[in-house]
């Protein structure tokens, strides 16, 4: 098995080809979380792996509440299923806030202010009232708590991380905040075994073909707990070696998919195909990570994706009557008339509007 084969394994385990979903809260499920700290290009992330899902059925799913924008992994915000955050907060985030204690100390943020800080929302929030972050400012410095030079912030972070807090649905254009046992009322609660399992069965299955490493850089897991997690969901996966490397997947992944060249397709930045793996390789060559993250500066830009493999990346300007889109090819003289033409489409028709594109 080669690089490219890999790409198509992931594109079809990923539901990026193959089987489409009809329902955006599937999708999430599917893939156990999609990176968002990027709102607009999460939503697209989304569409992607649908068949007839418009950004409008997106974001209703997001404003029912059956998707949370939550950060659960990594320290960054992600869409979550609404019944598993609850869990997923209490598996993969304390590693994050555990790193994150020192700039607590330094903010002056102690166990008692923080406790004190959750009381607060907790009386400011109830009954399903949901506010914006200056309103939640507003209300802790009521209290008597300090927001001032990031304090406000991290306080938000905190107790979002430990689930007190998750973002809600947006006012206009505004993030608003909401108590997230109101928000999500029934959550699934699984022991610490459990949530391992449920989580690397999730990734081996909507990643694989993927790495233990991959995926304890994916879900901000040690290395041990990985393991732990894939050696309880071994028997509904099939290992396959690439230059010595194992790599995992699900038992019943169809393996012509790795024989059948794909065609194009238009990825948000930040998608799972490429940041749900800590080796991106196998997709995207050394020489032209710059052409996605420029100066490695950690913003990753949308990319096209040809037969498995990064070939470009491409723009949107979103007009009041039309969505205009460019594309920048690796290579020069790449087919971008091909590119500009059913999956620029495609994006299109998920945010209702005709497409005009350009090189």
């Amino acid at each position: 098995m080669t690089s490219p084969t890999l790409g198509r394994l992931r594109l079809y385990s990923q539901r990026i080809t193959g089987p489409a979903f009809a329902d955006p809260a599937e999708v999430v499920r599917w893939l156990g979380a999609i990176q968002a700290q990027e709102y607009q290009q999460a939503l697209w992330a989304i569409g992607v792996r649908t068949q007839g899902v418009t950004l409008a059925d997106v974001e209703q799913a997001l404003a029912e509440g059956r998707i949370v924008r939550t950060w659960p992994m990594r320290g960054t915000l992600h869409f979550v299923p609404a019944e598993d955050a609850h869990w997923m907060l209490m598996l993969t985030a304390s590693r994050a806030v555990a790193r994150h204690r020192g700039r607590l100390a330094q903010l002056e943020l102690d166990d008692e202010t923080l406790a004190c800080a959750a009381d607060v929302f907790r009386a400011a929030l109830a009954g399903g009232r949901r506010l914006s972050r200056p309103a939640m400012l507003q209300v802790l410095e009521g209290a008597g708590i300090r927001t001032e030079g990031q304090r406000g912030y991290h306080i938000l972070w905190y107790l979002s991380h430990t689930g007190v807090l998750c973002p809600g649905p947006l006012d206009g254009r505004t993030q608003t905040f909401v108590l997230l046992d109101e928000w999500v009322p029934q959550s699934r609660d699984l022991s610490r075994e459990e949530a391992l399992a449920t989580l690397a069965g999730r990734y081996f299955a909507s990643h694989g073909p993927a790495t233990v490493h991959d995926f304890a850089w994916w879900s901000g897991l040690t290395v041990a707990d990985a393991r732990a997690g894939l050696a309880a969901v071994q028997a509904d996966l099939t290992p396959i070696e690439v230059d010595g490397t194992t790599y995992w997947m699900a038992a019943d992944t169809p393996r012509e998919v790795a024989d059948e060249p794909v065609g194009i397709v238009l990825l948000p930045g930040f998608d799972e195909y490429l940041l749900g793996y800590k080796d991106r390789s196998a997709v995207l060559p050394k020489e032209h990570v710059d052409g996605v993250v420029p100066g490695q500066n950690g913003m990753f830009l949308p990319m096209v994706v040809v037969d498995g493999q990064v070939v470009g990346t491409w723009r949107r300007q979103v007009k009041k009557t039309t969505v205009e889109v460019t594309f920048n090819p690796f290579v020069p003289g790449d087919e971008v008339d091909a590119w500009a033409g059913e999956p620029a489409e495609r994006y299109g028709a998920f945010l209702g509007l005709p497409v005009t594109a350009g090189g």
